[in-house]
């Protein structure tokens, strides 16, 4: 399904200053079959689900199985999508974990300095995360794809709007502007759960060799891949044509 041709900078005018579920209901009349949506099944995942899901039932839910989640997030997952009846499309690497460490060994322990510790975690997150959220994002006809990004979460996202545009896939994030009290509060006025590592104290959380606590005062992804980056590279351009048409655009 080929993306239309939107003027952003009209549509971040537009949307500046709706609700969520306006966002919600906006993305779905413009992109129609050809929206979707991915969940990590983190802490705020149930707020996003319930969200949308209110607005668009069916909309397709992209799981990436990495194969090193933590048990909770997986029984979180099965439980969101049997309360939310969710449209639950999983998506894995076609290397298997334990393949994978044969090949190339336990990535996330492999490089002696932080830089080449950051190079084996990026290879681990192009083979486990990125090329299957590629690969769902084809085969599904995806047009666009909503997500939670929160503006407070990372340098990145601090630099999003409402609509922008990644390998040449629309992304709407319907709650970038929400703060962490404003997801608490959400997650209660509608009787959701926390993802049950979030009263272990952990604020973020993805696959569990790269997943720790955090303690009080610290941001609330403190405790991703040790402190040697702050995103997985899902949100990210995957090519150089795409960071430098995002450069040019200013997006």
């Amino acid at each position: 399904m080929t993306s239309p041709k939107l003027d952003l900078d009209a549509i971040h005018a537009q949307l500046d200053g709706s609700d969520a579920t306006a966002i919600v209901r906006w993305a779905s009349e413009q992109f129609a079959d050809g929206l979707v949506m991915t969940s990590s099944f983190g802490v705020q995942a149930a707020v996003m689900l319930h969200l949308v899901t209110r607005v668009v039932p069916d909309i397709p839910v992209i799981f990436i199985d990495t194969g090193y989640h933590f048990p909770e997030t997986y029984q979180f997952c099965q439980d969101l999508t049997d309360r939310l009846k969710l449209n639950l499309k999983v998506y894995q690497s076609p290397l298997s974990a334990a393949w994978m460490e044969v090949k190339h060994g336990k990535l996330w322990e492999k490089g002696e300095t932080d830089e080449e510790k950051a190079k084996n975690l990026e290879l681990y997150d192009q083979m486990r995360k990125v090329e299957p959220q590629r690969r769902a994002l084809r085969e599904l006809g995806a047009v666009a794809c909503m997500a939670g990004n929160r503006r407070g979460q990372t340098e990145h996202r601090a630099a999003l709007r409402h609509v922008e545009i990644v390998d040449g896939i629309y992304q709407v994030y319907p709650i970038l502007m929400w703060e962490k009290p404003d997801v608490h509060r959400y997650l209660k006025a509608n009787d959701l759960p926390y993802h049950p590592l979030f009263f272990k104290n952990y604020a973020s959380i993805g696959d569990w060799h790269s997943t720790d606590p955090v303690v009080a005062g610290e941001h609330e992804r403190a405790g991703r891949y040790k402190g040697l980056k702050q995103e997985c590279g899902l949100h990210l351009p995957t090519t150089p044509e795409e960071e430098g048409s995002r450069d040019a655009s200013g997006l």
